[in-house]
């Protein structure tokens, strides 16, 4: 994906402030070729291609402030680059506040990362408007083994489907995890050895079938995303329907990411998939999702965890545990400082159902979320500052978790499932939410 940028250049302009804009368009396609692509330049006035995503203003003149007209019809992000460095230089400061008052969305990168955060943003968008495909594997949504549960989930809805669809322009594909369960019974162990004999698969106490089942899940539904092809990310109803497959997908999800770059998300979550899809398309840092376990919320969380009670710490009201299916959660091994596949932990799976023990590194994190209505976007700033262990339970390794405000996130908190970002990413958070036009609820 890049961002399809078009140069727009004054007529006002002299000799030699052409000559600085072309020579600034050769720096820009050094810097960012690999994620915009610069299309031919156009004057200030003329009709845009119809395939740009956005104006780029390699340069700015004094002519900025005279074409009101010309510049707010276009209707397009506009991006000022405009340093030998590939930043905004400071001296535009005052006509991006000019334009930005008519009305015009002006991005103004001070740094590489920023610009690349705005970038990756807005081919993320294009992506998604041209029809970017998300496959979920589900039969009954709401029902299964904690129907009283899941019927609570806004993703269910048809309503969350249609909202997707209609607000990004995407397309939400349903497929059944029964036939996917089903197909994959029928591969044999020697294709399934085969196919994952290069994977260096770090694993504790999983035996040879019980592995072999998830690879052979894996290998089932590269079937179907071939068939349906160019799949952005993929996901499945697999506690809720574990009965429809002898096994979890996590090993799946994992080499999908690893071998295709397809995104996943947990449970058929499609509000998490269109999270994860877009912050990690824009920001390019680890992510993941897990459960989050506020204290405050005292027992009603710890009795789903089947623990007794939370770690003993000062500041109890501003933690929380992150724990999903038994472990901290699933995510790609290149994000992690630890990841081991493990026998599974949840009663409501298959007894030879696996799941991934990781951890992110300790420190600075960020936990996001898309807000159901896809108009609010979720940011809280936040600190892995340990693991703990309950055996037995269902909280066999959690994160500790620390925020500032407890109370306000109990108060505004959007959903169970939160993605956790590494490191303080809200600067990159608040540009890619400019680009969609998220507003930002910090907690």
């Amino acid at each position: 994906m890049k961002a399809r940028l078009v140069p727009l250049y004054f007529t006002e302009a002299n000799k030699r402030e052409r000559q600085e804009f072309e020579e600034q368009i050769v720096r820009l396609r050094q810097l960012y070729g690999d994620v915009a692509e610069i299309l031919p330049e156009v004057n200030v006035g003329e009709s845009l291609p119809a395939d740009a995503d956005a104006i780029l203003f390699p340069q700015l003149i004094y002519a900025a402030f005279r074409h009101d007209d010309e510049l707010t019809g276009y209707g397009l992000p506009m991006i000022v680059l405009t340093s030998r460095f590939g930043t905004v230089e400071m001296w535009d400061w005052e006509i991006v506040t000019y334009l930005r008052d008519l009305g015009c969305t002006v991005f103004s990168p001070y740094s590489i990362d920023i610009a690349r955060v705005v970038l990756r943003g807005i081919a993320v968008k294009s992506s998604l408007s041209s029809g970017a495909r998300f496959l979920v594997f589900q039969d009954s949504p709401g029902e299964g083994m904690q129907a009283n549960i899941f019927k609570r989930f806004y993703w269910w809805e048809k309503e969350s489907t249609r909202m997707m669809e209609e607000v990004f322009g995407c397309k939400l594909i349903y497929y059944s995890w029964k036939k996917v369960g089903d197909d994959a019974k029928l591969i044999s162990d020697e294709e399934a050895k085969k196919v994952s004999a290069d994977w260096d698969i770090k694993s504790e106490g999983v035996s040879e079938k019980a592995f072999l089942r998830a690879v052979k899940v894996y290998i089932a539904v590269k079937k179907v995303i071939n068939e349906i092809g160019e799949v952005a990310g993929v996901g499945a109803n697999c506690l809720n329907e574990s009965f429809n497959c002898d096994t979890t997908p996590c090993l799946a999800w994992n080499m999908l990411f690893e071998r295709d770059n397809i995104i996943f998300a947990c449970e058929g979550d499609t509000l998490t998939l269109l999270s994860t899809y877009i912050i990690y398309r824009s920001i390019e840092k680890p992510i993941m999702m897990t459960n989050l376990y506020p204290f405050l919320v005292g027992m009603a969380a710890l009795a789903h965890e089947r623990i007794d009670k939370f770690p003993e710490i000062e500041d109890p009201d501003n933690h929380a545990l992150g724990v999903h299916c038994g472990y901290f959660g699933l995510a790609p091994r290149s994000f992690c400082s630890e990841w081991t596949l493990r026998p599974k932990v949840l009663e409501i799976v298959n007894d030879d159902a696996i799941m991934v023990d990781c951890r992110f590194p300790i420190g600075k994190v960020t936990l996001a979320k898309i807000y159901p209505g896809f108009k609010k976007l979720s940011v809280i700033e936040a600190e892995i500052v340990d693991y703990v262990q309950y055996p037995g339970s269902d909280c066999r390794n959690g994160a500790l978790i620390r925020y500032k405000d407890g109370h306000k996130v109990m108060d505004a908190l959007c959903s169970h499932h939160s993605l956790i970002i590494s490191g303080d990413v809200r600067p990159q958070l608040a540009q890619m939410a400019k680009v969609f036009g998220f507003n930002i609820i910090e907690l």
